[in-house]
């Protein structure tokens, strides 16, 4: 059974290359993309979900079988399909645009959940997406989150916040009873303005410290936060050739997880996380950047030597 297994919405993407209209067809969902981070850098990872029998589907179970994340858990639904994203690009930054209504993975229930696979892993990880997309995926995802306690299974959560998904008061109810059932919980700093209005990071790593034990907060160009109820830490950014934003910050929460369950300490995993995060946003789409371990410690081993 994998260590570490990812709930959530896996989507087939198409990215705008610069200055074209031309799309560049790949994968993306937040918790495949970390999951893929995570088994990049060593982990054994598998994947909780429901897909289309559909020519999306098909890809990312091929995606997945190359990556080495277990597919034992993946759902197959033949009434529904794969869900599908569009992102575009400008002088303000990358914009999403989903096409997920009636997706297979948002028809996702309890009675879908492994729930021996759940009892046997070490970390299940999750987000705010995972929840949003449905009324059942939400009680699926909560459900799971129980389970995973009562069997001392560590939970991770990462906000991924999708005002479009779902209303304000809503994402902000559901999110931080999430983050009260979890060890690790990521916000981005943008989510935690949007959720709670605050905009420092150390008060928003109060707030959530309130409710999860740790607070890795990702702050984007300025690099993360690591805080404890003991201490905290600054963790600097690294200078690279960013060129899109995709799926760093699920980079970051995979390759945090996958040191965690290799033994390193919070503050060298979050060390380590900032570098994937920042390596992932050299190339265009959420996958393909998304470095290998080799990739990482280079770059940790490059700023060290400075």
């Amino acid at each position: 059974m994998p260590d570490l297994l990812c709930l959530g919405e896996p989507m087939q993407e198409f990215n705008q290359q610069p200055g074209t209209e031309t799309f560049l067809r790949g994968h993306g969902g937040d918790t495949s993309n970390a999951a893929i981070a995570a088994a990049r850098q060593g982990a054994s990872v598998g994947y909780l979900t429901a897909i289309g029998q559909d020519a999306a589907g098909e890809s990312f179970l091929a995606l997945w079988a190359r990556e080495g994340v277990d597919t034992t858990t993946v759902k197959r639904d033949a009434d529904a399909p794969t869900a599908v994203y569009f992102v575009t690009h400008n002088t303000a930054g990358h914009h999403f645009t989903f096409h997920r209504a009636g997706s297979a993975a948002s028809r996702y229930s309890l009675a879908d959940l492994p729930l021996p696979a759940l009892r046997a892993a070490r970390v299940l990880h999750l987000s705010g997406i995972s929840q949003a997309i449905s009324t059942s995926a939400c009680d699926a995802a909560f459900h799971a989150m129980h389970i995973a306690r009562e069997a001392g299974v560590q939970v991770s959560y990462d906000t991924n916040l999708r005002l479009k998904l779902w209303p304000a008061q809503r994402a902000a109810a559901t999110i931080n009873a999430a983050i009260g059932m979890a060890d690790f919980c990521f916000p981005s700093m943008e989510d935690a303005t949007a959720l709670t209005g605050l905009t420092q990071p150390d008060a928003v790593a109060d707030f959530y410290l309130a409710l999860c034990p740790m607070v890795l907060l990702k702050l984007g160009r300025d690099g993360a936060l690591l805080a404890t109820r003991n201490a905290r830490h600054r963790i600097a950014p690294h200078a690279v050739a960013a060129v899109d934003a995709t799926g760093a910050g699920d980079t970051f929460a995979g390759a945090f997880l996958a040191r965690h369950l290799a033994g390193d300490s919070p503050l060298d995993c979050a060390r380590y996380a900032n570098a994937a995060a920042a390596l992932a946003t050299t190339g265009y789409g959420a996958v393909a950047p998304i470095p290998h371990a080799a990739a990482v410690r280079e770059l940790l081993r490059r700023t060290m030597a400075k």
